[in-house]
């Protein structure tokens, strides 16, 4: 009879373990801190004023460059982040002002 109590106090210490191990998040350490980095987002004025100067950024940079530019030269040349080239294109493409071609932007 101690036997089966033993298998069972088993059984039931390996279910309670499972179900911990099931319920506990698993973080994953990293080699190095440049790894683990998390990208933070940059915050972007989503107002309709914004946007605006952002499009008339991305149309200066193509009019001065007068060549197909990536979304990435565009805003390496304007200074301004990729995410607001791409709010400023969408602008300027609903005016017909800018296409794309492939993966560059060109003034229409």
């Amino acid at each position: 009879m101690a036997e089966k109590k033993t298998a069972t106090a088993t059984t039931k210490t390996a279910a309670t373990t499972k179900a911990a191990v099931k319920a506990a998040p698993v973080k994953k350490a990293c080699a190095t801190k440049k790894a683990c980095a998390t990208k933070t987002a940059k915050t972007v004025d989503m107002t309709v004023e914004n946007i605006g100067f952002r499009a008339g950024d991305v149309y200066q940079t193509l009019a001065s460059e007068a060549q197909p530019m990536t979304v990435a030269q565009i805003a390496k040349t304007a200074k301004i982040s990729e995410i607001e080239v791409l709010m400023g294109a969408g602008w300027l493409m609903k005016e017909g002002k800018v296409c794309a071609a492939a993966d560059k932007l060109v003034l229409a």
